[in-house]
């Protein structure tokens, strides 16, 4: 009897048991970190690499053939507009000289005697005129006499430093021969080549009033004590590179820039109004860039985003996203599209201090 009621009384249990349906399973909700994207006037530096070029810088080169007599300078010497660098042997050309004018006087007393007879009338006026031509021939042959005389003495051409030596005291030079180079390094000429993007962007933004300053990393890492400003813009395209070349001018006081010098150009890009998010909070699928948005429903929202420039630890959005949309910082691979988080939401101006941004 009494197992009849224990088994009556465990069939019971189990009937009502069953009539209570089961408990839906609750969904796990993991917490993220949350910001907004910053928005504020920023600016960026693009770099190009450049070669630097002295404002003035020529060859030295023989006009007259001979053996070097003297130089009178020394290599990397600076040296005034007008000194005196280089002395070819004179001789040959002094005696040219002393020839001409020799001849010169000659030719004046036919002239004066010709002269003579003409004014008592006993030589024609032709005559007169030939004799003159003949004076003015010899004058000019003592004129150019002198000048290939003077041709023997080389001289500073305009204020710089010299390079190096290619001729020593007794080498024979011929006519045209390189001597040494001459660098006028009070201001520099820097050339650098920028694609076709950026030169419209520059032109768009250039004015007359306002050119656009640049500054000069050297090759040691530092930024050059003086600001520089861009000065001309080839006329072509380089059809192979895509690129034009630009032109800028940098004062050099202290003369620290030489000629064939390499260094990059800075240029600083003003961003207005520009909306700032931290790189670590996108992703990249087949070369496109995106984030994860917090909806009204707190689920997760795939969007794709334009970057319109790139900062240290920070992108510049061009287009996806508004001022006080809700961007997922952190956790991008442990998440996906429709997921439901917790937020903790990070005000943008503490995180953006926290990457080692340094863009006002």
């Amino acid at each position: 009897m009494n197992n009849q009621f224990f088994v009556v009384l465990s069939m019971a249990i189990l009937v009502l048991s069953g009539c209570h349906p089961a408990e839906e399973p609750k969904e796990e909700v993991s917490k993220f970190e949350v910001t907004h994207p910053l928005r504020k006037d920023t600016s960026i530096t693009k770099e190009y690499v450049s070669q630097i070029h002295a404002f003035k810088h020529i060859e030295l080169r023989a006009l007259e053939r001979g053996y070097i007599q003297n130089i009178y300078v020394d290599e990397g010497q600076s040296v005034a507009q007008g000194q005196r660098m280089f002395k070819i042997m004179p001789n040959l050309y002094e005696v040219d000289l002393q020839k001409s004018m020799a001849e010169a006087e000659m030719v004046h007393i036919e002239y004066q005697n010709t002269k003579a007879l003409n004014d008592k009338n006993i030589v024609s006026p032709n005559e007169l005129s030939l004799a003159k031509a003949k004076l003015d021939k010899a004058n000019a042959e003592v004129k150019l006499a002198q000048t290939h005389l003077n041709f023997t003495n080389i001289n500073a051409p305009f204020s710089g430093i010299m390079d190096h030596f290619n001729v020593r005291n007794g080498s024979l030079v011929a006519e045209g021969d390189l001597l040494t180079t001459l660098s006028d390094i009070s201001k520099m000429w820097v050339y650098f080549n920028v694609p076709e993007s950026e030169y419209l962007d520059y032109k768009t933004n250039k004015t007359d009033e306002n050119p656009i300053q640049v500054k000069l990393k050297m090759a040691n890492g530092e930024v050059f004590d003086q600001d520089g400003k861009i000065e001309t813009i080839e006329a072509d395209f380089d059809n192979k590179t895509g690129n034009i070349e630009f032109r800028a001018v940098f004062a050099n006081p202290k003369q620290v820039l030489r000629h064939g010098e390499t260094g990059n150009i800075l240029i600083d890009i003003p961003y207005k109004d520009a909306l700032i998010i931290p790189q670590k909070a996108t992703f990249e699928i087949l070369d496109k860039t995106y984030v994860y948005v917090v909806n009204k429903e707190s689920k997760l929202e795939q969007r794709l985003i334009t970057i319109a420039a790139e900062q240290p630890y920070v992108f510049i959005v061009k287009n996806g996203l508004k001022e006080n949309d809700k961007v997922l910082l952190e956790g991008l691979r442990k998440v996906h599209n429709g997921q439901k988080i917790e937020m903790n939401i990070q005000p943008p101006e503490k995180v953006i201090s926290q990457l080692n941004l340094h863009a006002e």
